[in-house]
């Protein structure tokens, strides 16, 4: 991976702020994400982010957290513990610039499951980063294992079929290619560059619940947005 979320990140946090990531799904055509809205603070955040940070508590776990806006809000406005951890070794440089006291480049399913969260924070689609439906369940399993008694994992996601046509008998056309309607490949675009497509995924509320279910997981839809997004939680 050439880290280009990352470096756009990064460049931002540096004064380095010349052009927007551009992302492509298979699904849908290519469109600007701007990086200033990676680093947007509590109020332009969406109302499922909102209610998500207002409900964690205790010691959290900030997971895919990319420019540490979630995290920066909840370690000082909130003054709580949190610990923010990224795959991207640019991003979690970022993080730490910005003053994010506990940023680890990692993959959560490496994480030492003797650490135990109060809340675990999966915004902006995080669980997507299972990529297919068939991790799922692993990804709920060990999330399970970091979560403290009394825990909740709070995660955001949408369900993906209005973007799938209807077709002759009433029902919906989906490719054959995918087991799942809501995988789709993914692609970002920085600077000239272009990084290797890679699987990401949005799950339906009902499909998440039945896999949290299977897991010994209690699933619960806080809200719903405007536009087929829900938030909801998660607990032993």
């Amino acid at each position: 991976m050439k880290d280009l979320f990352g470096k756009a990140i990064l460049d931002y946090q540096l004064g380095n702020y010349t052009e927007d990531i551009k992302t492509e799904t298979s699904i849908s055509e290519e469109d600007d994400l701007p990086l200033p809205y990676l680093f947007r603070s509590f109020k332009d955040m969406p109302k499922l982010e909102r209610k998500a940070l207002t409900l964690a508590k205790g010691k959290v776990l900030d997971i895919g957290c990319g420019a540490g806006s979630h995290a920066l809000y909840l370690q000082d406005t909130k003054e709580l513990e949190v610990t923010a951890v990224d795959i991207s070794p640019n991003a979690i440089r970022a993080c730490e610039l910005r003053g994010v006291k506990d940023a680890r480049n990692l993959d959560v399913m490496t994480l030492d499951s003797t650490e135990k969260y109060d809340t675990i924070l999966l915004l902006m689609n995080g669980a997507g980063m299972c990529g297919k439906l068939e991790k799922l369940g692993a990804f709920l399993e060990k999330l399970k294992s970091i979560l403290a008694p009394g825990g909740q994992i709070l995660l955001d996601s949408s369900d993906i079929i209005y973007m799938f046509d209807d077709d002759e008998d009433g029902g919906v056309w989906i490719p054959a290619d995918k087991s799942y309607y809501g995988e789709v490949d993914y692609i970002v675009k920085y600077k000239g560059e272009t990084e290797p497509a890679f699987d990401w995924m949005y799950v339906d509320f009902t499909t998440l619940k039945k896999a949290a279910n299977y897991c010994g997981l209690s699933c619960t839809c806080i809200m719903e947005g405007e536009h087929y997004d829900y938030l909801a939680k998660l607990t032993l």
